[in-house]
């Protein structure tokens, strides 16, 4: 995210928002719609992703439900005052979203054994699942495109069913065995 010259952090949209704990509805609203997002928590009530208009009409949305469930709420943009800061802030979402792409991984890994009905709507369910993450994937780790090489795989298997299980079932083991710690 550093700006276009490369010597700075570059751009984030902040949410700073309270909420009442009663009713709990509210914030537990805000909070799923927050994670769906992909934010990275600051601290608490105060979120952050990188700014464009997108993600900048998001959390203005989000304001707004918060101010109409009787809470407070702000937009702010600001630049961390250090390049390691707002790397850090990179690093903690894209390690939520390897955590994520490594469940396609191992999902696809148990469906490659499977008969074709059963891995075509896995496939199906896994590729829906990697738009979900996709919207919320500011900075795609390496293992995005193991994920869908994974996926495709699965969905693309319909020469000779018992070589290709097995071949992509042990690929996609490997690539699960090599993203494990």
């Amino acid at each position: 995210m550093a700006d276009a010259g490369g010597n700075g952090p570059g751009e984030w949209v902040l949410l700073s928002y309270w909420l009442p704990r009663e009713p709990s509805t509210p914030r537990i609203s805000v909070w799923r719609k927050l994670k769906r997002l992909g934010i990275a928590q600051i601290s608490d009530g105060l979120v952050a992703l990188p700014a464009d208009a997108r993600t900048r009409e998001q959390l203005e949305w989000i304001a707004q439900e918060v101010i109409e469930a009787g809470g407070r709420a702000g937009i702010w943009l600001a630049r961390p005052a250090a390049l390691a800061q707002e790397r850090a802030l990179a690093a903690a979402l894209a390690a939520a979203r390897v955590t994520e792409y490594r469940a396609v991984l191992a999902q696809a890994a148990q469906a490659a054994g499977s008969g074709g009905a059963a891995r075509a709507a896995t496939a199906q369910r896994l590729r829906a699942e990697l738009r979900r993450i996709a919207r919320r994937d500011y900075f795609p780790p390496p293992e995005r495109d193991r994920a869908r090489a994974a996926v495709q795989d699965l969905s693309g298997q319909d020469t000779d069913p018992d070589t290709a299980d097995r071949d992509t079932a042990d690929q996609v083991a490997a690539a699960v065995r090599e993203q494990q710690p």
